[in-house]
């Protein structure tokens, strides 16, 4: 019991570690742990759900110092991305996955390498698309990822990263700090309400994986502070990339 419960403060502090560095990816390590694990994938969904919260806690912790977002624009991206995370959670569990997870390991592979081909994209702050339309499509995109982070299990929010950086023009370090605390916390908990009312997690990991969590989070996000856009940036390119190809793997699993 006691191994069980420090492997699994370990795997989610590295987990949510890396995924505070570059903005998403939490479930490229966790999910598939909790199914190697034994828990179905219903059980497994659910339980990561509520323990990926906690990478917004501890994100939410280390940014309260920098006092860096826009109050206004939290709340945009919040009216936005909500009604579908909920939905998302909602259709999560009554639709097959396998076509849709191939294609998202695609375009999120497609992510870091547009990235890595931008040289100086998220390197410097130019805010632009503040307008209205600019705002009404821009949310509206939100709107569609916020779907995609109900119903899937990992690499929602680097999608969120990159079209904060590339769409409304912040560098990455602000858009990891808007994700990590606005999707992090808020999104990701809707969603884990939304299916834990469907499917009830395992209560005796939680603690655990909230404990890596917490501390991951805290960790990673320090370190992206500390190190840069440019750091920030390889950080992303190279999750993504890494997610990509795990999710392709995963959805070609199923076919």
């Amino acid at each position: 019991m006691l191994i069980e419960q420090l492997s699994l403060v370990f795997i989610s502090l590295l987990a949510n570690g890396l995924s505070a560095m570059a903005g998403g990816g939490a479930g490229l390590l966790q999910l598939p742990v909790l199914l190697f694990l034994g828990l179905s994938f219903s059980s497994a969904l659910a339980t990561h759900k509520i323990a990926s919260v906690a990478l917004g806690i501890g994100a939410t912790l280390r940014h309260l110092r920098e006092k860096s977002l826009d109050r206004s624009f939290c709340l945009f991206i919040l009216a936005c991305g909500l009604p579908g995370v909920i939905l998302g959670g909602i259709l999560v569990l009554q639709l097959p996955e396998s076509l849709t997870i191939l294609s998202l390991g695609l375009l999120t592979s497609g992510l870091g390498l547009y990235s890595i081909f931008k040289a100086q994209l998220g390197m410097t702050l130019e805010p632009r698309n503040r307008d209205f339309y600019g705002m009404l499509i821009g949310g509206l995109v939100l709107g569609l990822i916020g779907i995609l982070n109900g119903s899937l299990t990992s690499g929602t929010g680097l999608f969120v990263t990159l079209w904060l950086v590339r769409w409304f023009g912040l560098d990455y370090k602000s858009a990891v700090a808007y994700v990590l605390v606005l999707v992090g916390l808020f999104w990701n908990g809707s969603g884990a309400i939304t299916v834990a009312l469907q499917q009830p997690p395992h209560w005796e990991w939680l603690p655990a994986l909230i404990t890596g969590a917490v501390i991951g989070a805290y960790t990673g996000t320090h370190l992206a502070l500390s190190r840069g856009n440019g750091w920030v940036k390889r950080a992303f390119e190279t999750l993504t990339i890494v997610v990509g190809i795990k999710l392709i793997y995963d959805g070609l699993m199923m076919l």
